[in-house]
């Protein structure tokens, strides 16, 4: 079992970073040969989730993903490269940025996709969450991202609230 206190020692965003490569094939696309939105989303997780792993080195499990827009079509035969990096920790959970590109390898083009945030927690085996440890940004793209999620946070808590506020 790992030491929960050498668990809690801040750790830099770098040490989080991950990045996946899929290539669209054809059980992964719609009738119009398009990636269907539903398998980026799962990749989306995939990638968000090995991010909050490396940095938390605990189980994780997805708390919520924030907005999401498909900006240009994927392809059959399409690579898809997913980078996810922690942008921020609050106590037990995470703020993970993940942003998907496309690249056509015939014509060399690499497109922006998407872009997502999503909240990870970390737990134990039976489910109960565990404290993460602080994540410390050293670029100024790592440091705006860390300010950043403050506001988205407290954009998806008042969301959270209204939500609750119109439940029958």
């Amino acid at each position: 079992m790992t030491d929960i206190k050498s668990n809690l020692t801040p750790r830099p965003v770098h040490d989080s970073i991950s990045e996946m490569a899929e290539i669209v094939m054809p059980n992964d696309a719609n009738p119009l040969n398009a990636l269907v939105g539903g398998r980026l989303m799962h990749w989306i997780d995939l990638a968000g989730a090995m991010a909050a792993h490396r940095h938390s080195r605990q189980r994780v499990v997805t708390a919520s993903i924030d907005h999401m827009d498909f900006l240009v079509p994927v392809r059959v035969g399409d690579l898809v490269i997913l980078r996810s990096s922690v942008n921020r920790v609050f106590h037990t959970s995470m703020e993970v940025g993940v942003k998907v590109w496309v690249e056509n390898y015939h014509s060399e083009e690499k497109r922006h996709v998407s872009s997502a945030y999503l909240t990870f927690v970390a737990i134990d085996a039976a489910g109960n969450r565990l404290p993460v440890a602080p994540v410390i940004p050293e670029t100024a793209d790592e440091k705006r991202r860390f300010e950043d999620a403050v506001h988205r946070r407290e954009i998806r808590r008042a969301e959270m609230a209204r939500r609750k506020a119109v439940r029958p």
